[in-house]
């Protein structure tokens, strides 16, 4: 057991200083007064002295098995380390196979995502890639979603992308049908974890999709929007029609046509789309790869889930108030993925917390209760970290 006091309490919603008691992964009791506990119970106690306490990130976009492979076998991203979450604040992640849905299978990224599991992160993950028809476990994505636990949805499927599988109307309506009922039979997500490159198509199968079928919107969840400035315009008009669309916190050069993740969410909730309906993910352990016309990689990057803090640190800089900022990177995220106990922090939910220092670091960090990052310093590490 473990006695956090005098913590800054943002809900996400700022709701003061407060105790909070913390076992078996709950948060079991939280108050205004500290209270008096036996010593036989050897409870620990952190004393966070003002400090603001979060919900811990659930950061919706991870290649956890890795991501590349556009220039070669050598190009292949590894697995990112359990600290290279835990230290940017991150306490659950969603897994998913990008560009490289062949040498990379959804067997692979199971493995990885109940490994982290094992390691105390929250993590989840899509069946099947870029390419239709998906990767799956059990030839079908249906299959996939109902029989298998951690797996919620399906992708990320490339739409308007020079690395797609070029899908037609009817390959998204199929994938989006077979998610849609496998998430209704088993009370999962059951999304479609949309890829949207820079083609000039932008949202528009989404759009038909909406148009002609009665699959709900929040079915279709776009993902990278802010790459181009008018990707951005369009996902802010479905969002208005019910679909949930998620920024991706990458670099940004100056006088390039995109929108930083800061200046997108900054954008998006002075649009009037609803702000329950966005969220912000890090593409951590993927390729950010660029490519010349002939559609060859000229250069390349890699995600990494500190871009998640960063861009929360840029916002509050900007003057977002914290309670604004912080749901996009957490209940949003929890909400749309049906994940219970995330997301927020409240008595009995999970104890995935966050205390920030006055510079914005993740100063502590639990995972179920379990201190990974204390005072500063990583004190749980994955079984490969030195």
């Amino acid at each position: 057991m473990l006695l956090l006091c005098n913590a800054d309490v943002h809900a996400p919603e700022s709701i003061g200083l407060r105790h909070l008691l913390i076992g078996g992964g709950k948060v079991l009791w939280m108050g205004e007064a500290e209270p008096t506990l036996p010593d036989v119970l050897g409870i620990d106690v952190i004393d966070l002295q003002g400090a603001r306490l979060i919900p811990g990130f659930i950061d919706g976009h991870v290649h956890v098995s890795g991501g590349g492979g556009e220039a070669g076998y050598a190009s292949r991203v590894p697995a990112p380390l359990l600290s290279r979450y835990t230290t940017a604040g991150v306490t659950s992640v969603i897994g998913l196979l990008g560009t490289d849905d062949v040498s990379r299978s959804t067997a692979e990224l199971l493995s990885h995502v109940y490994a982290l599991r094992e390691q105390g992160m929250g993590a989840w993950a899509y069946c099947g890639g870029y390419h239709i028809p998906p990767t799956t476990l059990t030839g079908t994505v249906r299959g996939d979603i109902v029989f298998s636990d951690a797996l919620i949805g399906v992708g990320e499927v490339a739409i308007s992308d020079h690395r797609s599988s070029q899908p037609t109307l009817d390959d998204v309506l199929r994938l989006a049908s077979e998610a849609h009922v496998a998430g209704l039979m088993t009370g999962k997500a059951g999304i479609v974890h949309l890829h949207l490159g820079d083609g000039a198509r932008g949202l528009e199968l989404v759009r038909q999709a909406l148009d002609t079928s009665e699959i709900p919107a929040r079915v279709f969840q776009p993902t990278h929007i802010n790459r181009k400035k008018a990707l951005f315009e369009e996902a802010v008009a479905l969002a208005k029609r019910g679909c949930h669309v998620d920024i991706t916190a990458f670099p940004v050069e100056e006088g390039e046509d995109a929108w930083p993740a800061d200046e997108a969410l900054l954008r998006y909730l002075d649009s009037g789309a609803p702000p329950e309906w966005v969220s912000i993910s890090s593409d951590a352990g993927g390729c950010l790869a660029c490519f010349d016309e002939q559609g060859r990689v000229c250069g390349m990057d890699i995600g990494h889930s500190g871009a998640l803090l960063e861009t929360l640190n840029a916002l509050l800089v900007r003057g977002l108030p914290l309670e604004r900022a912080l749901p996009a990177f957490t209940c949003n995220v929890a909400d749309l993925l049906r994940l219970p106990g995330k997301g927020r922090i409240g008595v009995g939910g999970d104890a995935d917390l966050v205390a920030l220092d006055d510079a914005g670091r993740a100063h502590h960090v639990l995972l179920g209760g379990v201190a990974h990052v204390r005072d500063g310093a990583v004190v749980r590490r994955g079984m490969f970290e030195r």
